[in-house]
């Protein structure tokens, strides 16, 4: 088994070592030249004859052309070296900041295996991660590379296991002399693996699994390519973390929405399905004023729950204007606190503000009104006028002999432009108008 000790010479130490020698053979050139200037001129100058002198002079000639020889040698391979130092780093910098970037955990995977063989220069790889006693292939490249995604190997045997189980890298030249390689994995694909560098991926918690990079295309794996995709490495294992936890972030906040819309079907039954119906009113008018892929995601959430704060409220014993328009504020509260709905919760809060001021429950104005709440407060008057299980406006619930009916669409379209201006953004209006259409309720 290599010790790390026996790895060769790091780039940088590499570098200052050729450096050296360039240093010791000016000084030694130097050094030559002096002695030989000053040996001549104080003590043979009287008695050198011309063929002596001329073969002085030639030696110390020769000398200078040598020295520069082998200087200018040593600065090329020093310069050479630095500049595919560079050129390594500035991979391991450009793909480490592409991770960064990434939070889908399969395009994350698929991109840090790129930029590992990128920065080794290797010709195939694979990235492995641990479920329970096994190691599994998430990522492969290389020749007949699917038939190992998925593939589930023990961690009893192989070098990635054993990079796994021991938490240290391996670097050989020659697997078939090193008994920790599996061969096996070969025989499945018909790829000949002959140089193996592989990388545990660790977090704090743990080993999470291995990057695994196969044949160097250019020479044999070293220590330089070692660090470089060990500290890549490690970058990838947060990443790896990171996106996992955004991934189950996201799991959980999709059940979460959907049992709380559910609790909200059953709590008011005149109100089932009507969030789900203003988001994709809402989305409409999204599409139509091109907001981003992440605007439009923010909106729909917002949409889902704009109505979250009559779980807090029994409609049967509300009997006033003031205890209806609370849910507002009620769902605000509720969902500032969680960390992946706070960034909707100032759109919730201010879905019932109107366009003049009039609205609430802080009597903003216009463009004051956060733009989701003002794409809202149309979805939902309009799906309130001709949905048949939705209740028209605030004074109507309280009413108990008001009941709700359904509205034409040509009656709905035109009560929003009448009160364009005054309860509802004008512009936004107009491209609702313009945009929604009688088969498009049946779409919803």
């Amino acid at each position: 088994m290599p010790n790390k000790t026996e790895y060769k010479k790091t780039a940088v130490e590499s570098i200052k070592y050729q450096l050296r020698i360039l240093n010791g053979i000016v000084l030694l050139i130097v050094c030559s030249l002096l002695v030989l200037i000053v040996r001549f001129l104080y003590e043979f100058i009287d008695y050198v004859s011309t063929p002596f002198l001329v073969a002085i002079l030639s030696i110390v000639a020769g000398l200078v052309v040598i020295g520069m020889y082998l200087a200018n040698t040593v600065s090329r391979n020093a310069i050479r070296k630095i500049e595919e130092y560079i050129k390594k780093l500035n991979a391991l910098l450009t793909t480490t900041k592409d991770i960064r970037e990434i939070v889908h955990g399969d395009v994350l995977l698929e991109n840090i295996m790129d930029g590992s063989l990128k920065i080794a220069g290797a010709d195939a790889g694979s990235l492995l991660l641990t479920e329970g006693d096994s190691l599994v292939f998430k990522v492969v490249k290389g020749s007949e590379s699917s038939k190992l995604v998925g593939l589930s190997i023990p961690k009893s045997r192989g070098i990635a296991a054993w990079v796994v189980n021991n938490g240290s890298a391996v670097m050989i030249d020659n697997v078939k002399n090193d008994s920790r390689f599996d061969p096996a994995i070969d025989k499945m694909t018909g790829y000949d693996t002959k140089s193996v560098l592989c990388i545990p991926l660790k977090i704090s918690s743990g080993i999470i699994g291995a990057l695994e990079i196969v044949n160097k295309k250019n020479g044999a794996f070293s220590r330089e390519d070692e660090e470089l995709v060990s500290y890549f490495a490690d970058q990838a294992a947060i990443n790896i973390a990171r996106s996992k936890f955004y991934e189950d972030q996201k799991n959980y906040e999709i059940h979460l929405t959907d049992i709380l819309l559910d609790a909200m079907d059953s709590h008011i039954h005149e109100k089932r399905g009507h969030s789900k119906r203003v988001a994709k009113y809402s989305l409409l008018m999204a599409r139509a004023i091109n907001m981003s892929e992440d605007e439009k995601k923010k909106l729909y959430r917002a949409c889902l729950l704009h109505d979250i704060g009559f779980l807090k409220i029994r409609l049967k014993d509300v009997s006033s204007k003031e205890e209806y328009q609370a849910h507002s504020r009620l769902a605000h509260e509720m969902l500032r606190q969680i960390n992946f709905y706070a960034d909707i919760a100032p759109f919730v809060l201010y879905h019932h503000e109107r366009y003049d001021g009039n609205g609430y429950p802080a009597g903003l104005k216009g463009e004051a009104i956060p733009l989701e709440s003002r794409i809202i407060a149309i979805a939902e008057a309009f799906d309130a006028m001709v949905s048949r299980d939705s209740y028209k406006y605030i004074g109507k619930v309280i009413s108990r002999d008001v009941m709700p009916s359904a509205q034409g669409f040509r009656d709905a379209i035109e009560e929003l432009k009448n009160n364009a201006g005054t309860q509802f953004d004008p512009e936004l209006v107009e491209i609702f108008v313009s945009n929604v259409s009688e088969s498009f309720l049946e779409e919803v």
